[in-house]
């Protein structure tokens, strides 16, 4: 098997994050335009993955302007782009209703920014599907993710009474069903560990919706996983554990750490246990996570502290993986665009190493 990493072994180094973020969004529009992308996938992948990322990144660079446009401009772009090919999507339904789910996200999306009441109730009326016995719990197909868009749009509708109770009470019929739910949490058949299809992801779900409510009653849960923690400072994919083979935010200590960084106030009592968690989580990732599978570096980068993180993203610029996959050293991504696995969430990263920004993953934590 050809290696899954490569040794971090370079004294510590950063770049301009700035000037990345900008050849970053330049090489999106320019190689990844909208009439050139699969027209589906949801926050994950494809136009609206890309969409959300410009619309979360104009707020925070108001006087950008990337090919001559602001980013709202091609947020909008990218958006029309999705919407246009609204008739092929096949909309929520049992196991199909997490942030993949294109029609979805473009109501959270459009709810969220333009604060249209009915939009909100559109995809507050689609808890049927999510709460349907078939449907499962983890984010990126299931319920979690449904939590995820549910709080992108509350935040927009603080002065609305009457959309903040139905929104409140969606999310609470949705949590209900997953903590009623059989344990441990399946997907597929499989039970998980991780962020994206695992117990780790469920629970940072439901705790950052409403943590005063739920963290309590999700301690103990959340106690047992800390205990799957490798020696290495891995977590394994699924339990029972496997072979200790896979460092990325998907399955292992990346998604994990970056999981417990944002969750760990609301656990006062597993304060300790968290930190060492986190720490020995760090150290596989300093080892293990510069990846040869091109769009996971960023990611796994998320997990580190301040200068790591830096070292990191150097990794990542045009350069650096133009010259990696010239050499035969990176798997290419297979949505090169897209927040989850390529451009969009580079140019993010590079957003948070320039505004100094907490280190959530866009689309998952950062609500």
């Amino acid at each position: 098997m050809a290696p899954r990493y490569f040794k971090n072994d370079s004294k510590l180094a950063r770049r301009d994050p700035l000037r990345q973020l900008e050849a970053s969004l330049t090489r999106l529009v320019n190689e990844h335009p909208p009439a050139k992308l699969r027209p589906s996938g949801g926050l994950f992948h494809g136009p609206v993955s890309v969409a959300y990322t410009f619309l979360v990144l104009q707020q925070l660079y108001p006087d950008l302007e990337i090919s001559g446009h602001h980013l709202g401009v091609w947020s909008a772009a990218y958006l029309d782009y999705a919407q246009k090919n609204f008739a092929s999507y096949p909309g929520p339904r049992a196991g199909h209703c997490g942030v993949m789910d294109d029609v979805m996200c473009l109501l959270a999306i459009g709810a969220a920014s333009s604060k249209e009441s009915g939009m909100a109730k559109d995809l507050c009326e689609y808890s049927a599907e999510v709460l349907d016995p078939d449907s499962e719990n983890e984010w990126l197909y299931g319920r979690a993710g449904y939590l995820y868009l549910l709080r992108l749009v509350k935040a927009s509708f603080a002065d609305d009474k009457e959309i903040l109770r139905l929104i409140t009470d969606t999310q609470e019929d949705v949590i209900d069903a997953i903590l009623e739910s059989p344990r441990p949490w399946k997907w597929h058949g499989k039970a998980y560990v991780g962020a994206v299809h695992g117990a780790f992801g469920i629970i940072t779900q439901i705790v950052l919706t409403d943590p005063k409510k739920y963290a309590p009653k999700l301690e103990m849960e959340l106690a047992v996983l800390l205990t799957y923690q490798y020696d290495s400072g891995n977590f394994p994919s699924s339990i029972p554990p496997e072979r200790d083979r896979l460092v990325q935010v998907c399955h292992g200590a990346p998604g994990v750490v970056i999981c417990l960084l944002s969750i760990k106030e609301y656990f006062p009592s597993l304060k300790e246990k968290i930190d060492r968690a986190i720490a020995k989580g760090r150290e596989c990732i300093l080892e293990r996570g510069l990846l040869t599978k091109e769009p996971c570096i960023s990611g796994n980068a998320l997990a580190l502290p301040d200068e790591e993180f830096e070292h990191f993203l150097t990794y990542t610029t045009g350069h650096e993986i133009k010259s990696m996959e010239k050499d035969g050293l990176l798997e290419p991504s297979n949505a090169p665009e897209s927040l989850f696995g390529g451009e969009a969430g580079r140019a993010w990263a590079w957003a948070v190493a320039d505004k100094d920004l907490a280190k959530r993953i866009l689309g998952f934590n950062d609500l």
